[in-house]
């Protein structure tokens, strides 16, 4: 059994540092006793914590857990929502005390490597085809996995997508394209016509650091972020097939697109509504948002953000026009959906949980079938896959299914939370557009980003 001597978070400027030390096992956490809880009677003076990460999760099914939980277990079950910004830091100091750890937790699915290598959650792998087995998402699963054995499962997945401006596309002549070559003359010709004449308009809006948007053209191209080679991982920016999706892409940045080189992903929806005063809830303008992209990518519950401008309530909301605005799923070379980054989380029981039976118990509740349907119905692509078809049929279900179809995550690599804790892919997409030698570039920040990729 691993016992865990102590993760550190990272500071701004030195990578995310997770330590664990083994006491004689290869495990790469504390396998939970598969034994069922005390009788419900025994179980009242009971309780457990689990840790959600941001608000995705509404309070209608955390109502349902906390209910199902206490029928089921007799103990009670508390809900503590933690801020995406700060969970790291908190995980890494809360996980290894067994004291204050949370029982169960919810984690980005690109923190699920880092945290499993080190031995923070515990050995589920015996509950693995109870929860759901193969029929769960398997980039998720490979995620929070460590020598085929699984500690950290899907919670929910989200995935990306194209909202456009169905009249602007169909002003400047555009067809809707079927492979990733026509999507990216589109958005350019698209860009160079500029059918309203509006200052500083983009055929398609992808900001100079949007690497979680950006990557979708290095895997569509064969390429990839990393890979592991005689059992080290090695950046992979400047292979052969990652340089080609990076020239496509630097080509969009130059042609189609009038982002800002420092832009993230952060809100491109303001960019592909049309020009309407924003006002508070004591009608005091705010701000304004104007038209100036004809495509964005972006998760699919963007869909709440995009639309005219109503009155409800006495608030300025945005009403989903599909006059105006339609998706699209970004195909890739062969026509199929393009590999896209995948949203979402993981889930799994701390390995330092003194309460191994009733956060497996848990486990169990979110895995059934009535709560993996709750999730569809909340607009959160369900873990397992019998249960999509709760997300509904709209034009946003369909996408969504869709571009999650072929989604990728970021490496399985222990020090991958280090990498973006560091920023880089930030600072390496930001010189893309204006690089004279995309190679040297991608060679460059292979030589920064291979160090950390091994560190645990």
């Amino acid at each position: 059994m691993k016992k865990l001597l102590g993760l550190a978070a990272a500071t701004a400027v030195a990578a995310l540092a997770l330590t664990a030390c083994s006491s004689g096992s290869g495990d790469a956490g504390t396998s939970a006793s598969p034994s069922a809880p005390a009788s419900s009677a025994d179980n009242s003076s009971r309780s457990i914590t689990l840790w959600l990460a941001g608000g995705d999760t509404p309070d209608e099914l955390r109502t349902y857990l906390k209910d199902t939980f206490k029928a089921k277990t007799g103990a009670t079950l508390a809900i503590e929502e933690q801020s995406w910004g700060d969970l790291l830091t908190k995980l890494t100091t809360a996980l290894p005390d067994a004291e204050n750890t949370p029982d169960v937790v919810e984690l980005g699915n690109t923190q699920a490597p880092t945290f499993t290598n080190v031995g923070a959650f515990a050995d589920v792998s015996d509950m693995y085809e109870e929860l759901g087995g193969a029929k769960l998402l398997q980039s998720f699963v490979e995620a929070g996995s460590v020598d085929g054995k699984q500690y950290a499962l899907p919670y929910y997945f989200g995935s990306r997508y194209m909202f456009v401006r169905k009249d602007v596309w169909k002003e400047a002549g555009v067809e809707t394209p079927t492979t990733l070559d026509e999507f990216n003359s589109a958005v350019a010709a698209i860009a160079a016509d500029n059918p309203r004449d509006i200052k500083n308009f983009s055929g398609f809006f992808i900001g100079g650091q949007d690497w979680r948007n950006g990557i979708s053209w290095i895997f569509a191209n064969g390429g990839d972020l990393a890979k592991k080679v005689d059992g080290q991982w090695q950046s992979t920016l400047a292979d052969a097939n990652s340089l080609k999706g990076l020239a496509q892409l630097q080509a969009i940045y130059r042609t189609a697109s009038n982002a800002p080189a420092d832009a993230k992903d952060q809100s491109p929806w303001l960019y592909i509504n049309d020009t309407d005063a924003i006002t508070d809830a004591n009608g005091e303008v705010t701000g304004k948002t104007s038209l100036a992209a004809a495509t964005i990518m972006a998760p699919g519950w963007a869909h709440w953000s995009i639309g005219d401008l109503k009155k409800v309530d006495g608030k300025d909301t945005r009403e989903w026009n599909p006059e105006k605005f339609g998706t699209m799923v970004l195909p890739g070379n062969d026509g199929k959906p393009a590999p896209v980054f995948a949203g979402g989380s993981n889930i799994g029981i701390s390995a330092t949980s003194k309460n191994q039976d009733l956060a497996r118990e848990l486990m169990r509740i979110i895995f059934s079938a009535e709560y993996q349907q709750k999730l569809g119905g909340a607009g959160l692509g369900p873990a397992n896959s019998d249960y999509v078809s709760a997300l509904g049929d709209d034009e946003f279900a369909q996408a969504l299914i869709a571009s999650a179809s072929n989604s990728k995550l970021t490496p399985a690599a222990p020090g991958w939370a280090a990498v973006e804790s560091a920023q880089l892919m930030e600072e390496f997409f930001g010189k893309v557009r204006d690089a004279s030698d995309l190679a040297a570039l991608a060679a460059e920040y292979d030589a920064k980003i291979t160090p950390l990729l091994n560190q645990q």
